[in-house]
């Protein structure tokens, strides 16, 4: 690969990136409930679902998903009814209103490792990332490339990933003192409760194209 085509590549991913969407949605909820460290755990979970579907589309696994509209409708409706299930829980969150609990160490942990859990499975069950890259590798890679060129790919992309939304978690953990207040809490659940709803339901309609 040459170096205009990493930096297209990097062009076209960083464009993604920072599009809104559940990722993005995910660190605004958990940073200001959970604090900069949970949010740094789900960035980490982001990353390992792209090596996750890196993998698979590398194997040739995504492709026969992909192929298969019921086996594409199931990845689909996985991923439709995760988010469904974030919007849910956030609402009901929401309507129990605050519930202070001691900053423990354990409680420290729990919260990463569920901000992980989530941010893993937020992008692992995301079939547009397993299309992005079956269209993408046929793009931008020789036809005679080795495993080492495609996971290139997969790491600049989850590089960029990474430093955008580390980004946004110091951003947002600059403002956490001003978020503390249960009113507002309360209110961000409930907010990021519908837009992950809505997120889910769009993608239950989304359809295969090809």
């Amino acid at each position: 690969m040459t170096l205009a085509t990493l930096l297209t590549f990097a062009l076209v991913t960083s464009l993604l990136v920072i599009s809104p969407g559940p990722n993005g949605m995910l660190i605004a909820r958990i940073v200001p409930l959970s604090g900069r460290r949970a949010g740094l755990a789900a960035v980490c979970g982001f990353v390992a679902a792209f090596y996750l579907h890196g993998t698979l589309s590398v194997l040739g696994i995504s492709a026969l998903l992909m192929q298969s509209a019921w086996a594409y409708s199931i990845f689909k409706l996985l991923g439709a009814g995760y988010l469904v299930w974030l919007g849910v829980r956030s609402l009901i969150a929401a309507a129990r209103g605050a519930t202070p609990s001691p900053h423990t160490p354990e409680l420290r942990r729990t919260r990463k490792r569920r901000a992980f859990i989530e941010g893993f499975l937020t992008n692992a069950l995301n079939p547009k990332v397993s299309l992005f890259y079956l269209a993408a590798f046929p793009q931008f890679l020789p036809v005679d490339h080795g495993l080492a060129q495609p996971f290139a790919l997969v790491t600049l992309h989850a590089t960029i990933n990474a430093l955008w939304f580390s980004a946004m978690v110091m951003a947002l953990g600059g403002l956490r003192a001003a978020t503390r207040r249960p009113a507002f809490q309360r209110a961000l659940k409930a907010v990021t409760g519908v837009v992950f709803i809505g997120f889910g339901l769009k993608l239950a309609q989304s359809r295969l194209t090809p």
